[in-house]
């Protein structure tokens, strides 16, 4: 489900704490922090409990870190 306050989805820490990466998805507002973006671009499966859909994301084609 998503946050609506300004935390980060993965770790809950504020802007106080941490910058926040705004994102609109399925009409609403999701927060996350740099530490945790590779996680929404490598493996979103991993947000599934906290993003509905994020499973189905994927993993970009051509995408690999050699």
């Amino acid at each position: 489900m998503m946050n609506p306050e300004e935390k980060c989805i993965v770790c809950e820490r504020s802007s106080d704490d941490v910058p926040l990466i705004h994102l609109h998805y399925q009409n609403g507002s999701v927060w996350i922090c740099p530490q945790h973006l590779p996680i929404m671009i490598h493996n979103p499966e991993k947000l599934a409990d906290k993003l509905p859909g994020a499973a189905k994301f994927g993993k970009p084609e051509g995408h690999a870190h050699g």
